[in-house]
């Protein structure tokens, strides 16, 4: 079963369960997926279907970081809660130990030695941790192996 099936078939579910919560966020989530697949005229699969949840989450998460600094928390609540229906769809994160092991295989891979040599390291890494692990700590993980 595709993402996009499992999306639908919990859409039904939350209907059937009058979960209005979750099916406004799986209403929100199949909205951007079908926006993309409209403004690139493609199908989307499994692999760019977990791309526009990745940026949704991130929106959610800048949308949290600015609600907190206008003391707005009820708000804030509001966008957590939607994080976490839109985390339940996204693979396991990789654990620290698990990156640090994915980023030391790149860098050995790429023979990388120096902060110019990054962008050979990321694009390596990018491909195995796709979904599984946010990319700024990627990258900030990167720059401090190779810097020092």
């Amino acid at each position: 079963m595709t993402l996009k099936q499992q999306l639908t078939d919990d859409m039904k579910a939350a209907m059937r369960g009058g979960d209005k919560h979750r099916l406004g966020v799986i209403r929100l989530v199949l909205a951007a997926i079908k926006q993309r697949e409209v403004d690139e005229r493609i199908e989307l699969d499994d692999i760019q279907t977990l791309t526009v949840l990745e940026k949704m989450l991130k929106q959610r998460k800048d949308s949290v970081s600015q609600y907190v600094a206008g003391q707005r928390e009820d708000l804030a609540e509001v966008e957590r809660a939607e994080m976490a229906v839109i985390e339940t769809y996204l693979p396991a994160q990789l654990d620290d130990a698990e990156l640090d092991a994915l980023i030391t295989g790149a860098i050995a891979a790429t023979g990388a030695s120096s902060p110019r040599d990054m962008g050979k390291v990321v694009a390596a890494v990018k491909g195995k941790a796709a979904g599984r692990a946010d990319m700024g700590k990627v990258s900030a993980l990167i720059k401090a192996r190779l810097t020092g």
